[in-house]
């Protein structure tokens, strides 16, 4: 299994859906598309406990969905450098493929630049929703991972 930035990768991306993934420390936000690539979706937040257990809440996703790549916001500073963050969700992708049987056959993890993704969806939803009670229901979270999802597959489609 490769691990890379989605440039970079791309050309080994079998069709099929793929699963995003908004990693933060407290919560993982998860995101789904469909088969052919077109839209992705929001499916739900998990709240971290332990690598492993969380890893087990995210493989009944990749099961359910048939999952063939993952795509995990790479939250980089605002001048494009990697900070701590960009380290934690790294780590988050080498571990996941030490666990192939939860992980499944995907060739690949991509790192997906997510700057001001969470952002992006507080003031999309912000005039809808209270925010935090969205927080704390973790709606947030799995419509970040739907937006860093999204701006993936929009880019796997123009190539």
């Amino acid at each position: 299994m490769v691990i890379g930035l989605l440039k970079d990768i791309k050309e080994s991306s079998p069709s099929g859906a793929l699963l995003g993934l908004d990693i933060g420390t407290k919560t993982i936000g998860l995101a789904v598309c469909d088969p052919d690539r077109r839209l992705a979706t929001p499916l739900r937040t998990i709240v971290r406990r332990k690598f492993t257990l969380d890893l087990q809440e995210i493989g009944k996703s990749i099961k359910d969905y048939e999952i063939k790549g993952y795509v995990l916001g790479y939250p980089l500073n605002m001048d494009g450098t990697a900070g701590p963050r960009c380290q934690s969700v790294r780590h988050f992708a080498e571990e996941m493929v030490r666990y192939p049987d939860i992980v499944g056959p995907a060739p690949w993890i991509a790192l997906w630049d997510e700057r001001l993704s969470t952002v992006s969806v507080e003031e999309s939803v912000g005039n809808f929703v209270d925010i935090r009670k969205a927080k704390k229901k973790g709606t947030i979270d799995a419509l970040a991972a739907r937006h860093i999802l999204q701006g993936a597959i929009e880019i796997l489609e123009k190539e």
